[in-house]
């Protein structure tokens, strides 16, 4: 039962964007100091654009493992999408615990007046953690 299941607060854990030539791409950047195992990240994007309401496809990845400071690509974002809200959900496995999370860049948010320094991934670009 999910009330039996003990979730811990999720730290050292982002998922960041970077722009490339004409999407964004998305990566799950590892932080800790422990690899993240049974990883699976759901995305999807919602909200209006030119006045018409819209939900992309639910996409979901695996990733067996994370290793320690280190990132995955999760995938590219059409930059049209970026008008939406894009919501990441992550749930993953350390030492045998489940942790999860959702994570979700805000309508207009994905813009390159935001750019930062990206640490591990050593890029420009927004982070969410």
């Amino acid at each position: 039962m999910k009330k039996d299941i003990n979730f811990e607060k999720v730290e050292d854990v982002a998922i960041a964007v970077v722009p490339e030539e004409e999407v964004w791409v998305s990566y799950l950047v590892n932080l800790k100091k422990e690899k993240l195992e049974n990883v699976i990240v759901s995305t999807k994007g919602y909200g209006t654009i030119d006045g018409k309401k819209v939900e992309t496809s639910v996409l979901r990845h695996m990733f067996e493992q994370v290793e320690p400071n280190s990132f995955v690509k999760i995938e590219p974002i059409q930059k049209k999408l970026t008008a939406l809200s894009n919501e990441f959900w992550l749930s993953f496995f350390i030492d045998g615990e489940i942790q999860d999370k959702k994570y979700v860049f805000v309508t207009e948010s994905i813009t390159e007046q935001n750019l930062t320094e990206i640490p591990v991934l050593n890029e420009r670009g927004i982070m969410i953690k």
